[in-house]
């Protein structure tokens, strides 16, 4: 695990990084795990976009991934590590004594061979799924339920863990790396351990062509359009924008709150991630 920086062979070369995948088992994925997914380039389905500066890139297949982690009583063992073009962590294929054969979110530090379970009565190990009632506080856990039997919905990102704070009656508290401070159900399944490859957030893109192969175009500033494709654009010599930060149509793009007030969820909410100040989290 570590990053590889080239030497400056060219302008592009001088400021970029790649991962060395040293972890990888690996380089074809399962096939009967996998799916094509189809691009829409950020356009709803009448056409319009809806999300700006999308569209292009590589071609990628999708694995299917184990969020769910509900096949109890059951030993599974690890057979590969790989690389998904869908997220930032590895993922790792793991063959269950029956044969069935599923895609998890590889945890940081997980080998071939190792035997995986998941249960209420099983080891706190990394790899091992179990209800968060029955995971000891303190320790680092991901792939977290948000509903029981839904499947992992937090700390899914690359290098990413949550810890257990507190338990009290049927809710326990999770701190979220974000900073953010929630109550989830006991009956919420999560997996221990932290998740995969956490020099993800170390490497440098280096160049615009690697973001064209990621399937993100130019992003272009709206003081820098014309008055007619953005409210901040026009204005005499270089303005800037003449009103607060705005979408182009309009919606404020700062300070604004953007998550749903009728989500239940919002309620189990102890401290916001916007209340953290900077350098004073420590998990």
């Amino acid at each position: 695990m570590g990053i590889r920086v080239y030497k400056p062979t060219s302008a592009g070369r001088r400021n970029s990084s790649v991962n060395d995948y040293a972890e990888l088992t690996v380089s074809r994925p399962e096939k009967t795990l996998c799916k094509r997914i189809k691009k829409h380039g950020g356009r709803n389905h009448h056409g319009v976009t809806t999300t700006r500066f999308r569209g292009g890139g590589a071609r990628r297949i999708y694995r299917i991934i184990d969020f769910k982690r509900n096949k109890d009583d059951m030993t599974a063992t690890v057979k590969t590590v790989e690389y998904d073009p869908n997220r930032t962590c590895f993922i790792s294929l793991v063959q269950y004594e029956d044969g069935e054969k599923r895609y998890i979110l590889a945890p940081l530090g997980i080998q071939v061979g190792e035997i995986i379970e998941s249960g209420a009565v099983v080891e706190p190990k990394p790899g091992n799924t179990m209800p968060l009632t029955a995971v000891p506080a303190g320790m680092e856990i991901h792939n977290i339920e948000m509903t029981a039997g839904q499947g992992g919905k937090l700390a899914r990102g690359a290098g990413n863990s949550a810890r257990i704070v507190a338990k009290e009656g049927d809710w326990v508290t999770v701190l979220l790396p974000s900073g953010e401070m929630r109550m989830v159900r006991k009956e919420c399944r999560a997996t221990i351990g932290r998740v995969s490859n956490p020099d993800h957030q170390n490497v440098r893109i280096g160049k615009a062509g690697r973001k064209r192969h990621m399937g993100r175009r130019p992003h272009v500033r709206g003081k820098a359009m014309n008055p007619v494709a953005h409210p901040m654009g026009g204005g005499e010599g270089r303005s800037n924008g003449g009103r607060h930060p705005c979408s182009p149509t309009g919606l404020l793009a700062k300070g604004g709150k953007t998550r749903n007030p009728r989500k239940t969820s919002n309620s189990r909410i102890i401290r916001r991630r916007k209340n953290v100040r900077q350098g004073q989290l420590t998990l």
